[in-house]
């Protein structure tokens, strides 16, 4: 694989890759490239903690507070969720009107009898997939 750098201060800043397949190398750089450009705060009493996308499992709304659920904790962030979304990388998906969930970090899925789907996150945390988004998530997991 080649590797090209251009640095010009004028325009914005852009990572390519062309790439005959997707590799575990092209997953790391979209990775690198995401998380690079998009930092969280998150906050713990009164201490301020910096996230990366990638650690944060998901994003709920509790009691009108939008908190970043961790493996290890629960930090509230002073954005709102739809703004969350907007910034976002491609591997959070909103699951419902409180929650946003990182797709890396679902253990599985469940299914009920009447057709409702739960996702099982690796931390053992559940939460539902609301009938509004059910088309839009299945069509990005391929289900």
């Amino acid at each position: 694989m080649k590797c090209r750098i251009i640095i010009d201060e004028h325009r914005e800043e852009e990572v390519i890759v062309y790439a005959h397949e997707r590799s575990a190398l092209v997953q790391q750089i979209a990775q690198l490239a995401t998380d690079e450009g998009f930092s969280l705060i998150g906050y713990r009493d009164r201490e301020a903690v910096p996230l990366t996308p990638s650690e944060v499992i998901c994003f709920t709304l509790e009691d009108g507070k939008v908190y970043a659920v961790t493996d290890r904790e629960r930090l509230w962030i002073k954005s709102r969720l739809y703004q969350l979304e907007e910034h976002l990388p491609e591997q959070f998906v909103k699951l419902n009107q409180s929650c946003i969930a990182n797709v890396r970090r679902i253990a599985r899925f469940d299914t009920s009898l009447g057709g409702a789907l739960t996702v099982i996150f690796q931390n053992g945390q559940r939460d539902y997939v609301s009938r509004r988004q059910l088309k839009h998530i299945k069509e990005r997991l391929g289900l």
